[in-house]
């Protein structure tokens, strides 16, 4: 089995959204075939407790407009690591430091991962395309 239509829309976006807020490290893991309770999970990083409330807040805010409503929200309160659950994916928001020690990434190494958007760098002065 793979990852459904809806989780694939689900995570591009919501990779996009924390893209957005300057995330580093997404990944998306196709976990169908491991799990039962969701199809995908994803992974991104902040580098500080703020950034890290920001991108959850984004991706729920982009989540929401393609109709999507989390089941589950966890460890906001700390900022160190926010799990969304939305059913057809789960995001993993984490500060470098728990994303380091913790390690996801290694626990469903031998799942697929998912083809996101080429995010790039992110817009400075120094890349920025405006002429």
């Amino acid at each position: 089995m793979t990852a459904t239509e809806r989780a694939l829309e689900l995570v591009r976006e919501a990779a996009t959204a924390a893209s957005d807020k300057l995330a580093t490290d997404i990944l998306a893991f196709d976990v169908s075939d491991q799990l039962v309770i969701t199809d995908v999970f994803l992974l991104a990083s902040g580098s500080n407790d703020r950034q890290v409330k920001a991108i959850v807040d984004e991706v729920e805010d982009r989540l929401r407009v393609l109709g999507a409503k989390p089941v589950r929200r966890e460890g906001e309160r700390d900022g160190r690591w926010v799990l969304i659950d939305y059913a057809d994916i789960v995001v993993h928001v984490q500060h470098t430091e728990e994303r380091a020690f913790y390690a996801l990434e290694r626990l469903w190494r031998d799942c697929p991962t998912i083809d996101l958007p080429d995010f790039g760098p992110p817009a400075t002065p120094d890349n920025s395309t405006d002429q």
